[in-house]
């Protein structure tokens, strides 16, 4: 299962904007094949988006497909560069409740 941790960093006062967009295409990227988790966060300055997708096939029509496309239209901006996005596999460790996203 592929997961997905991207950080976006927004212009200075654009924050709300990125998370209203986020707010908009969320529902439509949730509602794609293979998505186990899409979950939004921010510390104020950055946005953090963990996914995880049943299969690689999955997050590569993601990656490809409208819900991305109108979270870019609506991102157009709003960021200080593109997103930094890593595509990692879990290593579960030590308690299998805490160790892995589930």
């Amino acid at each position: 299962m592929p997961v997905v941790v991207a950080t976006l960093t927004p212009l200075d006062g654009h924050t709300q904007d990125v998370l209203d967009a986020f707010a908009t295409a969320s529902p439509l990227v949730q509602d794609e094949r293979g998505c186990e988790l899409y979950a939004v966060h921010t510390d104020g300055t950055r946005v953090v988006v963990v996914e995880r997708w049943t299969e690689i096939g999955d997050l590569q029509a993601h990656s490809e497909g409208a819900a991305i496309a109108e979270l870019n239209r609506l991102n157009a901006g709003h960021l200080a560069g593109p997103a930094e996005v890593l595509v990692v596999e879990n290593v579960p460790i030590g308690d299998p409740l805490k160790g892995t996203i589930q």
